[in-house]
């Protein structure tokens, strides 16, 4: 077995820094989220995306790839979310083996109450740290590394 190709200090920096700066946001905005909307993060990240489709329905497999999350993984969240009265299940008519979730009067509600504190800690906890060049590269990199890591495995 050879010796991987160890990490330089720059690819390091970079790989600490990706890895501890996202967690930290990430959990400072759900914390906020929590505190000021009864909302976690991951509900507000799955009612935002249901927001965004038409009629407020996606099927399981559109929303677990726009959340780059597994089916398994969205149908536990689903489920917990039901329970709240925030999202249905519905079956697909012409596919028994397929179901959507839809967002319900509840959670567009819930949903519309918890946008402007959402986008204010994402302010607080990333944007305002960043100045416009800085916000631009990272957009930058972020449009690399997806596009990375959507190719097909074969492509990588």
């Amino acid at each position: 077995m050879t010796d991987p190709e160890w990490l330089d200090d720059i690819e390091m920096r970079a790989w600490l820094g990706f890895v501890r700066t996202r967690d930290l946001i990430a959990a400072a905005v759900g914390r906020d989220s929590s505190r000021e909307s009864d909302l976690t993060y991951v509900e507000y990240s799955v009612l935002a995306s249901l927001s965004k489709s038409p009629d407020c329905r996606l099927t399981f497999a559109e929303l677990a790839e726009r959340l780059e999350w597994s089916q398994s993984r969205l149908s536990h969240q689903i489920t917990r979310m039901e329970k709240r009265g925030l999202v249905l299940r519905e079956p697909i008519p012409d596919d028994a083996r397929r179901t959507a979730a839809r967002l319900t009067p509840r959670g567009v509600d819930l949903l519309d109450s918890a946008a402007p504190g959402h986008v204010r800690s994402v302010r607080r906890h990333m944007i305002d740290a960043l100045d416009r060049d800085q916000l631009a590269a990272l957009a930058d990199i972020y449009d690399t590394l997806l596009a990375h890591h959507r190719r097909v495995p074969e492509q990588r």
